[in-house]
């Protein structure tokens, strides 16, 4: 059975969130740290080289195949921010109608700035999903 390729490193959240260029970007992300830290109540931690995330969700689907991902998290692409964990929460649908401006993909939510959506609105999908993968 294949192995996840992304997985905790030792690497420096630090030093990721230093080398994002963009000034917005970087303050976004900073932002979303402080958001899933307090969502969370756990430290962050680099998962691969690209993805900041916060605890451990064990996996199992119908097939067997099962492995582990971060509980939530997020990633500084060229085009958004790519947030993972986030469908889990129980009004998903309705607070993703409130959220704002973003995309909605197979396994993540992309904004491209956080000013254009309702941060409030985000902490709690962030929150609820969380809570519900540790419930």
């Amino acid at each position: 059975m294949a192995e996840n390729k992304t997985k905790v490193t030792e690497a420096s959240v630090e030093q990721y969130i230093a080398g994002i260029e963009d000034d917005f970007r970087r303050k976004d992300c900073e932002a979303l740290i402080k958001m899933m830290a307090k969502a969370t109540k756990l430290k962050p931690k680099m998962w691969g080289a690209a993805i900041v995330g916060f605890g451990v969700h064990k996996y199992k689907y119908e097939s067997g195949r099962e492995g582990e991902t971060c509980l939530v998290g997020f990633a500084s692409r060229k085009g958004d921010i790519s947030i993972y964990g986030t469908g889990s929460a129980p009004s998903q649908e309705q607070l993703l109608a409130r959220l704002g401006k973003h995309k909605m993909g197979k396994g993540c939510l992309y904004v491209g700035k956080l000013k254009d959506v309702d941060v409030t609105v985000l902490e709690q999908l962030i929150s609820e999903s969380a809570k519900a993968k540790t419930t």
